[in-house]
């Protein structure tokens, strides 16, 4: 009735920035006036609001745009054919004659108009139509301008935004849990004795992963899990190092070593006769790349209800249906009857999505002792979160690349080594478990390539892992991208020539457009400034096209990346203020890891837990970044993940043209 639009989102808001780009498009449908139009977390009823792809209300793989286009066009189209029926009723006019503009519907012959608020009464006792007209894109006013920007900015910048760690209620406990060193180990003993002499602690229970020391607040909580006992079983906890899983995934790839039980090889791509000798130049290579953290601003958190027949949780949920499952077997009640507010979240990269929802069950665990409904925030440290948490994997890749006499592929071999990221998933995969390949599967790089023998290895190892930004990309791009160059070198060829020669070959219109545009706008044809050299990537991850090029200079030894244009293609573009802003944030996201990202385990320990030991990228390291919008037509694809894997491989083929080195393994600054 005041005229406000409130748009509800199904899709939760982590510092991505979709909730102006889902309001936008309801708003350019729908004529509304943009500065009256606000968004509304959804609540979790997976029926409603599920994401038509995954099939559950959840964000992830950089669908939320995607997803919600046509869902949100409709929903705009269909209230504004209300509203233009309330008017034409009204006014006894034809509904052809009347027009919509900033949330006032107009009759230009008779000079009539009212605003939505005045319309809503009539209108909203029209049923909505089944198939409401959408707009020719062509007439777009506010999808793909700058009015398009963040809806969240001014609550984030003075403090009234509320995430979990915000949340504060009458009665509310405080846990902290104490996990054991190893992963796969388990309680044998503790003793509370100590803890609960520290002031506040008001009890301490043991949980499946560990002890829990519920307090009056957050310190209490800290100081109570600091003086606990606890003794731990280890009988089957996982004692690798990662430098011994590393040389055992070497020695897979090579073909050398016994392969763990019920382990196999597994293609992915394959075509032309591989058992056939190829005539030409060989070029080898390996990579090998980290286990890395997440490492959220936000460290994970939740609150927590339970009661008799009831469950509430209040916190950043990334897929409420899975943690709606998963708290409804603790609890022992149908999923679709716990409630779940959804908050902001600061950040996730994945790691709130996972098939166990692990702090949240901890949550969930906790309370359900707790009982009567008493509300219980689960915090997590850094620590636990870096020691406790889930990684992207280790991995490690082997290609043996046969080149003709012009110095192009004829035969590509492709071993990956890797952990499946579908383990303990409520749909397992069958065969390849597409995330541990996308990006070589499918690279035009392949396609241009007569014949491809590539096979995927995934080990059962004790080391919980999960998506990462932009997931399998995370090392494809860097292996395809890198090597691509090398074979530029090796046959005396620019790498955008080379490159435009493959993607001509595989009819890869989109890579080109992409690469292109990156190399008009980086000035490729022209001598790179004084000490400086240039390197190109392109890549393509969840529908969207994305070619960076890296100006790097040898600081000390170490690289340092100055400038970064970037030249994206990601269908209709919603918001461009913020397609930079993704652009640059997951550079800035993948160059930290590329230069420093890096988790370890001795015996089973992680060895790194803060940011002292795991190193990220500081303000005065971050690139100066530019970044392009190639005009599409099409439907829009996701920004959130694919500008974080193609920074890598552009700084690695920076430093080759600089010194001739090739990267066989990341961090580029070694420890």
């Amino acid at each position: 009735a005041d005229g406000a639009v409130t748009v509800i989102s199904k899709h939760i808001e982590f510092g991505q920035g979709n909730h102006a780009g889902l309001a936008a498009i309801v708003a350019e449908e729908l004529d509304a006036d943009w500065t009256k139009v606000k968004v509304e977390q959804a609540p979790a009823i997976a029926k409603v609001y599920a994401n038509t792809g995954m099939g559950v209300q959840g964000t992830g793989g950089s669908s939320a745009i995607s997803n919600s286009w046509t869902q949100l066009r409709q929903a705009g189209a269909g209230a504004k054919a209300m509203f233009v029926e309330a008017a034409a009723n009204k006014w006894n006019a034809p509904a052809g004659e009347i027009t919509v503009k900033d949330s006032v519907v107009s009759h230009a012959k008779t000079g009539k108009s009212a605003t939505f608020a005045e319309l809503l009464p009539e209108a909203g006792k029209i049923a909505p139509p089944k198939a409401p007209v959408l707009k020719d894109p062509k007439t777009f006013t506010l999808i793909g301008t700058d009015r398009v920007r963040r809806k969240d900015s001014q609550a984030k910048s003075d403090g009234t935004a509320r995430f979990t760690q915000d949340v504060q209620m009458p009665d509310m406990l405080v846990a902290m849990v104490a996990h054991a060193p190893r992963y796969g180990a388990k309680v044998a003993s503790f003793d509370a004795t100590e803890a609960k002499k520290v002031a506040g602690v008001v009890e301490v229970y043991q949980i499946p992963t560990g002890v829990a020391v519920v307090a009056q607040n957050t310190w209490a909580a800290r100081k109570g899990r600091e003086a606990l006992k606890v003794s731990w079983d280890e009988a089957g906890a996982e004692k690798a190092s990662s430098d011994t899983l590393a040389a055992n995934y070497r020695q897979w790839a090579a073909g050398k070593g016994k392969l763990p039980e019920k382990t196999e090889w597994q293609a992915f791509e394959t075509k032309g006769d591989a058992a056939k000798k190829v005539q030409g130049t060989i070029f080898e290579t390996t990579y090998d790349f980290p286990f890395l953290s997440h490492a959220a601003m936000e460290p994970m958190n939740c609150v927590a209800q339970v009661g008799t027949g009831k469950a509430k949780l209040t916190f950043g949920s990334q897929i409420p249906t899975v943690d709606q499952l998963n708290t409804a077997k603790i609890v022992g009640m149908l999923p679709g009857a716990v409630e779940i507010e959804t908050l902001f979240a600061g950040g996730s990269f994945g790691r709130r999505a996972n098939f166990q929802s692990d702090y949240v069950a901890e949550c969930v665990e906790i309370a359900k002792k707790v009982g009567k409904m008493r509300p219980v925030k689960l915090v997590w440290t850094r620590e636990d979160d870096m020691a406790a948490g889930y990684f992207r994997p280790l991995t490690h890749h082997a290609l043996k690349i046969t080149l003709d006499k012009d110095g192009y592929p004829v035969s590509w071999r492709h071993r990956v080594v890797t952990q499946t990221l579908m383990k303990g998933s409520p749909m397992p995969t069958k065969g390849v478990d597409e995330t541990t390949v996308e990006g070589t599967k499918g690279s035009p790089y392949l396609k241009a390539t007569p014949v491809v023998d590539a096979q995927v290895l995934m080990p059962d190892v004790n080391i919980p892992v999960l998506w990462w930004r932009s997931v399998g990309a995370t090392h494809t791009a860097f292996v395809m991208e890198h090597t691509i160059d090398q074979l530029a070198r090796k046959a005396g060829k620019d790498p955008v020539a080379y490159r435009r020669t493959l993607y001509e070959k595989a009819g890869a219109t989109r890579h080109l457009a992409v690469l292109n545009l990156a190399a008009e706008k980086a000035g490729w044809d022209k001598p790179a400034p004084a000490g400086w050299s240039r390197g190109i990537a392109v890549h393509e991850s969840f529908g969207t096209l994305v070619a960076q090029v890296a100006e790097v200079k040898l600081v000390d030894g170490q690289p340092k990346v100055g400038r970064v244009v970037t030249a994206v293609e990601c269908g209709t573009p919603i918001s461009p203020d913020q397609i930079a802003a993704q652009m640059e944030g997951g550079i800035c996201y993948g160059l930290s890891a590329a230069l420093y990202g890096k988790v370890s385990l001795k015996d089973g320990v992680v060895e790194q837990t803060n940011f002292d030991t795991y190193r990220v990228l500081r303000n005065s390291e971050a690139p100066t970044v530019e970044t392009y919008i190639v005009p599409s037509g099409n439907a829009p694809s996701g920004t959130g993940e694919p500008g974080t894997p193609v920074i890598a491989p552009a700084v690695a083929n920076a430093l080759l043209a600089l010194n001739g080195q090739a990267t066989t393994s990341l961090p580029f600054v070694k420890a």
